[in-house]
C-alpha cells in the first residue's frame, strides 16, 4: 500500500500579523427529542455552543453581530437529519479535529457531530439533491415498491399545495429516484448497541429529490401521491438521510468514456 501523501499545510503568518482567517464545514446528526427542535432554535443551540468551545468564531457587522454560520438547507420541525451540513468561518486556521473534538465536549445529547474539514473561503453549500426515507411495514413493501415504479414511469405527480398560496404542482420534475431499501438501523440515539445488534433489518422507502431556484417537492407530498401519508399520521418518523452537495458532486462522465 502506498503511503499516504504528506498533507499541505499553509505556513504561520509572520510575528505581528493579523490572523488567517479559516472556514470549515461539518456534518452532523440531529435526532432524539433534539428533531422536535426548530430551525432558529437550533440555530441559538450552535451559537451556544460555539461560545461554550471557546472557538474564534467570525461575527457579523452591525448592531447585533452574530456568528458566521450557515446551515445549507433548514431541516422540517420532527425530521432526523442524518448528514445535515453547516459552514463556519473562523478568525484564524485551526487544526479540524481540535475544532470538531472542542464542538463534541460541548454538543446537546441529540447533536452528534460527524466530521469537519477546511473549505476554501470563497465555497458556500449548494444543495444538488436531498434523500428522504421512512420505514415501510413489511406487509406493505410490495404495493410500496409498484407504486413507486408507477410513479418513476409517469411523466407527471400533481399535488395541490397550500402554503404559502393554495396551487397545483407537478412533483414529477424534483423526483429523482424512489426506491425500497433494506438497511440496518441508522445511527440513532435512540436506540442502544444492543438492540441494534439483535434487530432485523428495516426496510426503508427513499425519496431522492434535486433542488432548484423553484424549490422542491415536499416528502410528505410523495408519501401522499404513493398512498402512504397514513405512515405519518401513525407516528413513523421521517429522515433526511442525505444531502448532496454540487461542489461534492462528480461531474458527468464525459462523452465516449460513459
Amino acid at each position: 500500500m502506498a503511503p499516504e501523501p504528506t498533507p499541505i499545510l499553509a505556513p504561520p503568518p509572520p510575528a505581528g500579523a493579523p490572523p488567517t482567517p479559516d472556514k470549515v464545514r461539518l456534518r452532523f446528526r440531529k435526532d432524539g427529542a433534539l428533531r422536535l427542535l426548530s430551525h432558529h432554535d437550533l440555530m441559538r443551540c450552535f451559537e451556544r455552543m460555539l461560545r461554550r468551545a471557546a472557538l474564534p468564531v467570525r461575527q457579523s457587522k452591525g448592531f447585533h453581530p452574530k456568528p458566521r454560520l450557515v446551515f445549507a438547507l433548514s431541516l422540517p420541525l420532527g425530521v432526523v437529519g442524518c448528514e445535515e451540513v453547516v459552514e463556519l468561518e473562523l478568525e484564524e486556521i485551526l487544526p479540524a479535529e481540535e475544532v470538531r473534538e472542542r464542538l463534541v465536549r460541548q454538543a446537546p445529547p441529540g447533536l452528534e457531530i460527524l466530521e469537519l474539514h477546511h473549505i476554501d473561503f470563497r465555497t458556500t453549500a449548494r444543495v444538488h439533491s436531498l434523500t428522504y426515507r421512512i420505514v415501510v411495514p413489511a406487509e406493505r413493501i410490495a404495493e410500496a415498491a409498484r407504486r413507486a415504479a408507477d410513479l418513476l414511469a409517469a411523466t407527471e405527480c400533481w399535488a395541490e399545495r397550500a402554503r404559502p398560496t393554495p396551487r397545483r404542482v407537478d412533483l414529477r420534475p424534483w423526483i429523482l429516484n424512489l426506491r425500497v431499501d433494506e438497511t440496518r438501523f441508522s445511527r440513532s440515539s435512540e436506540r442502544s448497541a444492543p438492540l441494534r445488534a439483535a434487530a432485523k433489518q428495516d426496510v426503508y422507502l427513499e425519496t431522492e429529490l434535486c433542488l432548484t431556484p423553484a424549490g422542491t417537492a415536499r416528502p410528505e407530498e410523495v408519501l401522499a401521491a404513493l398512498g402512504l401519508s397514513d405512515l405519518l399520521e401513525a407516528g413513523a418518523v421521517l429522515e433526511r438521510s442525505r444531502l448532496v452537495l454540487a461542489d461534492e458532486t462528480p461531474p458527468p462522465p464525459a462523452e465516449g468514456n460513459a
